[in-house]
């Protein structure tokens, strides 16, 4: 049973401080209690939008392990609350925080298809897969409304870019058209997030994200349509969803993924807090047990910044979390060849579009 003060549709139980800045608002003003005391919620955060006008659009990414080159993210903050995800740390750089303020103050980013136009029509870039949502989902929930992302695609499909999507949102099929189109030059491949089968677990631990049995369509119709995805089970969190490694595997293999990968969860930054806070009104019969088990895969730590280490952890329990992921892969994706997404058109549609200006 939940506690009362559970903030439900957040991931986030709390405003964090933001360590960059001196002055910080109490959430325990006289006002605030005030309105605890009338029965009113203590913070009962609405969603607001700001818009942001950045000078680049494509970031180089440095970091040797997480499989990507070039990254672009139309939307800082992401509505969809994952109360586990590394990305609420850079939050901090922009002056808020990385408790609800990372999924209650959306940047939104409406230059980027210009700031994306600029970048694949110059002279200098050679075609390399762009990874949308590198940082925060590019289909989380005010996508439906600006569709920033499909203007985004619609460029990739128009210069003949390679483009990688990673979202956990069923709204990827609205541009289902533009994505099977880009499919046929073998130009696209997404990510689908999938971290458990169970319902529960999704609500609390990702409250705002599609439902299972969404995500579980919306891969069977990206198959149907051509479109070649692959599964994340990112993160594996012991003790909460690591029992399903085997049954997640099966699942998305009967409906087309080509293939299935994983992280092993850490805690960087102020995580730690956000997720024990988490674990304290959520489950709390078994926080101290799900985090020893992930200092366990992290020399007694809750984090571990090493590159090649941190996302696959270490010991006893990282061990069992690859050894199942051995087993379903054999299993459940014998066949997988790694897809080379095609880099070589981009030259000649470039050219074609800079002789209509």
């Amino acid at each position: 049973m939940k506690p009362k003060n559970h903030n439900k549709g957040r991931g986030a139980q709390e405003k964090v401080k933001n360590k960059y800045l001196k002055n910080h608002h109490d959430l325990r003003d006289d006002f605030l209690n005030f309105c605890q005391k009338s029965g009113e919620p203590i913070d009962k955060s609405q969603t607001s939008y700001i818009t942001t006008y950045p000078k680049t659009i494509v970031n180089r990414v440095t970091s040797p392990d997480v499989g990507m080159s070039y990254s672009l993210n139309p939307y800082q903050g992401c509505e969809h609350g994952c109360v586990y995800c590394y990305a609420r740390n850079s939050h901090e750089y922009w002056g808020y925080g990385a408790g609800i303020d990372f999924e209650s103050k959306i940047l939104v980013k409406k230059n980027a298809p210009e700031l994306l136009e600029k970048k694949l029509r110059s002279k200098q870039w050679k075609a390399c897969p762009i990874s949308l949502s590198g940082n925060t989902d590019c289909y989380q929930p005010i996508e439906r409304t600006l569709k920033i992302t499909r203007k985004l695609l619609d460029l990739f499909l128009t210069y003949k870019h390679p483009v990688g999507i990673i979202t956990k949102n069923a709204l990827i099929l609205r541009d289902l058209d533009i994505l099977s189109a880009l499919a046929k030059d073998n130009l696209i491949m997404v990510y689908l997030s999938i971290t458990t089968l169970n319902e529960e677990t999704r609500r609390i631990l990702e409250p705002r994200t599609s439902s299972i049995a969404k995500r579980l369509k919306t891969l069977e119709r990206l198959t149907a349509a051509g479109v070649p995805t692959t599964i994340m089970m990112a993160p594996i969190i012991p003790a909460i969803n690591s029992h399903e490694i085997l049954a997640l595997a099966k699942e998305t293999a009967i409906r087309g993924a080509r293939n299935i990968g994983f992280t092993v969860v850490r805690l960087n930054g102020v995580l730690d807090q956000i997720f024990t806070t988490w674990l304290e009104k959520t489950l709390p019969d078994r926080k101290d047990k799900v985090l020893h088990q992930i200092a366990e895969c992290h020399k007694g730590n809750l984090n571990n910044s090493q590159f090649g280490i941190r996302m696959k952890g270490t010991g006893k329990t990282a061990d069992q979390i690859h050894q199942l992921f051995e087993v379903a892969k054999r299993k459940y994706f014998s066949g997988y060849q790694k897809l080379q997404l095609n880099c070589d058109l981009h030259a000649q549609y470039k050219d074609k579009q800079l002789r209509l200006f």
